[in-house]
C-alpha cells in the first residue's frame, strides 16, 4: 500500500553516487549520513509492514465479531418469537451447548488452517 508512495528504497540510497567537484563535500561524511538514512528507511518499511499485518488481523477479527453479533441477535429474535415468557434451565443448557459447539468447531477449523 505505502510502497507506491515511497520514492527511495534503502538500496537506492546505498547505490547513489555523487559527482565529485573540486570543492565538493567530504565523501566520508556523506556516506555516514546516507548510512543513517538507509537505517531509518529500513525501520520505516518494517514498521509499515507490521502495521499492515496487524490491520489485516484486526479486520478479520472485526468480521468474526460482527458475525457473532448477527448470530446472537438472530438467536434473541428466535427466543423472543417462540412465545415463551419464561426461560427454563433446559433452554439455557441447550443454548450453551449450541454455543460450545460453534466455538469448538471454529477453534478446530482455525487449528487445521494453522497446521496447513
Amino acid at each position: 500500500m505505502y510502497q507506491n508512495k515511497i520514492t527511495l528504497m534503502p538500496q537506492d540510497i546505498l547505490e547513489k553516487e555523487f559527482k565529485i567537484d573540486t570543492r565538493g563535500y567530504r565523501l566520508k561524511e556523506v556516506d555516514q549520513f546516507l548510512d543513517v538514512i538507509i537505517g531509518d528507511y529500513e525501520q520505516f518499511l518494517e514498521i509499515i509492514n507490521n502495521l499492515e499485518k496487524e490491520k489485516a488481523d484486526l479486520l478479520a477479527e472485526i468480521m468474526n465479531l460482527k458475525q457473532e453479533l448477527r448470530n446472537s441477535k438472530l438467536n434473541m429474535e428466535v427466543a423472543s418469537n417462540s412465545g415463551m415468557s419464561e426461560v427454563t434451565n433446559v433452554d439455557i443448557i441447550r443454548r450453551l451447548s449450541q454455543l460450545e459447539k460453534m466455538v469448538y468447531n471454529s477453534k478446530a477449523s482455525k487449528e487445521e488452517e494453522e497446521k496447513e
